[in-house]
């Protein structure tokens, strides 16, 4: 079988950010990497599930919620991928990265979908705290990105 595009990318030298991932007709996918790959520390399950009900309860809230395709975590919990329609400019998706950190790290209140079994598979294994600590992280991580950083490192 043919190795897919993820897996050819060098993990020794990727680093913390927003990379483009692939480009399949009008969908771009972007690769939100939160932590560094095989570092030692990995995004814990309580947390990025967290993290993921409410990046993709913002983004699909946004006024791009037309574009959205998926925002979800990578399996090896580095990092999440987040879809988007071509009509999303490249800049406005580090944006709207940008803004949903911030939205993460300062939500307060129920986390959207996880009230009751009827709403999630999982709905009891969350951590707010965990979410808010990963988007303040990643906030600062992203915070100066710009179109020419979507490259992945060589």
């Amino acid at each position: 079988m043919k190795k897919i595009t993820s897996f050819c990318i060098d993990h020794d030298i990727l680093g913390k950010g927003m990379y483009i991932s692939r480009i399949d007709g009008d969908i771009i996918t972007y690769d939100l990497r939160m932590v560094v790959p095989n570092g030692g520390v990995y995004l814990e399950n309580a947390g990025l599930h967290t993290f993921e009900h409410l990046f993709a309860t913002y983004v699909r809230n946004s006024k791009y919620s037309e574009d959205i395709i998926y925002a979800g975590p990578m399996g090896c919990r580095t990092g999440f991928y987040f879809l988007t329609r071509d009509s999303i400019s490249k800049q406005e998706a580090i944006a709207l990265v940008q803004d949903t950190m911030k939205f993460i790290a300062e939500f307060e209140g129920d986390i959207p979908g996880a009230q009751e079994p009827k709403e999630c598979g999982n709905y009891l294994d969350h951590n707010l705290a965990q979410a808010k600590a990963y988007a303040m992280d990643y906030k600062e991580v992203i915070q100066e990105w710009s179109v020419e950083k979507l490259r992945y490192p060589e």
